[in-house]
């Protein structure tokens, strides 16, 4: 299946059409060591793709930010929003003005993927979802993702949110060097929020030797994406597959 793309988008500034073209059953991905960033293999690295809920590796990076700075606490209590709620699925369903604890808050994102979840921590982390994303591109620049734009924290369809297999493994390879003490929140199988069983989407952590994270994402024009970590014998290899036609295609590319 070929799906032929085209967006308009702004990177360094400037305003550019750019193709996002490419077949499904063989998008970008690249292989690197975790440990010094070595490339072992890459294919179509720097191809603009969508990042789907991969985005939500930089809404945790900001929220592990958040807290190591104390501009916010595991056990603060954060609102569900309006604009939180309507979030579409994967989310946790909440209603408007409930409270979850920013620890759940930040499970919910990382486990299931919640859609609902990424607005809160985002909201309550940035003042408002507009300032988080301002974030979330100063950081991409700081970490040299170059062709990376974020235009929402949770990786929704949006036609100017893009990155490429590079700048996720730069993202994926920063987010796991600077907050190492974070690192067992990305092996969590799933999460109880009362009586509610969230469930993770990376079966790679159920049924691949040595994996330990780190995420998912899809959405209908990116296809199936996960950036996936593996440690054998003491040595963290990280795989970034981007248009799997299935959960299945992604897991045994990776």
């Amino acid at each position: 299946m070929i799906r032929a793309r085209l967006a308009t988008i702004v990177i360094a500034g400037a305003i550019a059409s750019v193709s996002l073209a490419g077949p499904i059953v063989a998008g970008p991905t690249l292989l690197f060591d975790a440990a010094n960033g070595r490339v072992l293999y890459a294919e179509d690295q720097d191809d603009l793709w969508y990042p789907a809920s991969l985005t939500k590796i930089m809404t945790a990076y900001l929220t592990f930010e958040a807290l190591k700075a104390g501009r916010l606490k595991l056990d603060q209590k954060i609102p569900v929003s309006e604009k939180a709620h309507a979030q579409p699925p994967s989310k946790i369903g909440m209603p408007v003005g409930a409270e979850l604890t920013a620890e759940l808050a930040l499970k919910a994102l990382i486990i299931k993927s919640a859609n609902d979840a990424a607005m809160m921590l985002a909201e309550a982390v940035g003042g408002s979802e507009e300032a988080f994303v301002q974030l979330m591109n100063d950081t991409a620049r700081r970490l040299g993702m170059s062709r990376t734009r974020f235009v929402n924290p949770n990786g929704l369809p949006a036609p100017d949110q893009v990155t490429t297999a590079r700048d996720l493994a730069k993202l994926a390879r920063a987010v796991l060097r600077d907050y190492p003490d974070q690192a067992p929140l990305w092996t969590m199988t799933e999460l109880h929020i009362g009586k509610l069983r969230l469930a993770t989407h990376n079966q790679l952590l159920r049924g691949y030797e040595g994996a330990d994270g780190i995420k998912t994402g899809f959405i209908c024009d990116s296809g199936f994406n996960v950036v996936a970590s593996a440690t054998r014998d003491g040595r963290k290899m990280i795989a970034v597959v981007l248009g799997e036609s299935s959960g299945r295609e992604r897991n045994v590319r990776a």
